[in-house]
């Protein structure tokens, strides 16, 4: 793929090398909030020893410092699972090729999405790529490297742990950066999602299925994702940025992360029953689908068989 020297988007959240968020949730495709208790101090404390406290309270605030955070993290002295800059703000993403690549690619998303929707009488809210390592924390609960990249609606942020793409090369044969670029696009496609509406009106009727028809309706859902990322791919094919053997790159990808085949590596045989974003062969028939026709009205997962 043809990424250097283009436009990068400033939608990054860089959060490696930072405390981590503490435990471990649920990632892939995309996940949905979960609340968490609060710790609470006890009583027997003066009335001016409190307001003591409440002063060293904001004096840290102002230095960026949350005693709060502190005592529920365990001593850490940023914000859940990133790294904080005295102002506050998550700090600026590091200057690497991977980084630079991540930008690129959000920032060719950002460019087509806003192109579609615009060309729909609407207006593109651009979601935010936050970086990680280990694990981090998001209004859709705490997320690891285990979890692998995830979009969360509560916050409109796509999760992504570099060195999943590591194992993308060496665990599941999927090498190259179009393959990486299918990862990125495939989480923005379930953003898309989120913003038509199609993501809420499945957590709302999920509620009311049972586990087998919510993990065929998820299949729909993330066969969709798959068919957005591929008008994604359209679109800079169409710009001239794909090289020789991209396509392939991204097809393989999606062959290898079906249901059936991660199912077959890990345990030896499949439970079809327990699919929750498709075959290899759907997988890549949606995403071809797609970029053969760059048309949201050709990725209808929703009607007839998928």
């Amino acid at each position: 793929m043809e990424w250097r020297g283009r436009r990068q988007s400033d939608n990054i959240e860089d959060r490696r090398g930072g405390p981590t968020g503490g435990g471990f949730g649920r990632g892939g495709g995309f996940n949905f909030p979960s609340g968490g208790g609060v710790r609470r101090a006890g009583g027997g404390l003066s009335i001016g020893t409190i307001i003591f406290l409440v002063v060293i309270y904001f004096i840290f605030k102002m230095m960026g410092i949350d005693l709060l955070q502190m005592l529920e993290t365990g001593g850490t002295t940023s914000g859940p699972g990133y790294e904080q800059s005295q102002s506050g703000g998550t700090r600026a993403p590091a200057n690497d090729e991977m980084t630079a690549f991540m930008r690129t690619v959000l920032a060719e998303t950002e460019d087509t999405w806003q192109g579609i929707f615009q060309a729909q009488g609407q207006n593109y809210e651009e979601p935010r790529l936050v970086l990680f390592s280990g694990s981090t924390a998001s209004a859709c609960g705490s997320a690891s490297s285990a979890t692998g990249p995830f979009y969360c609606p509560g916050d409109h942020k796509l999760y992504l742990d570099t060195e999943f793409f590591q194992e993308l090369s060496d665990r599941f044969g999927a090498s190259g950066d179009f393959a990486e670029a299918y990862v990125v696009a495939h989480e923005v496609g379930h953003h898309v999602q989120n913003l038509l509406g199609i993501l809420p009106k499945f957590n709302q009727a999920r509620q009311r299925m049972s586990e087998a028809d919510a993990n065929k309706m998820s299949v729909r859902v993330e066969l969709q994702a798959d068919c957005f990322a591929g008008i994604w791919g359209k679109y800079t094919q169409q710009k001239g940025l794909l090289e020789s053997g991209d396509l392939e790159e991204a097809l393989n990808a999606a062959q290898q992360i079906g249901d059936d085949s991660l199912q077959k590596r890990s345990q030896g045989y499949v439970v079809p029953e327990s699919f929750n974003h498709g075959t290899s062969e759907q997988r890549v028939k949606w995403f071809k689908r797609g970029f053969d026709s760059g048309q949201l009205s050709a990725c209808d997962t929703f009607s007839g068989p998928v």
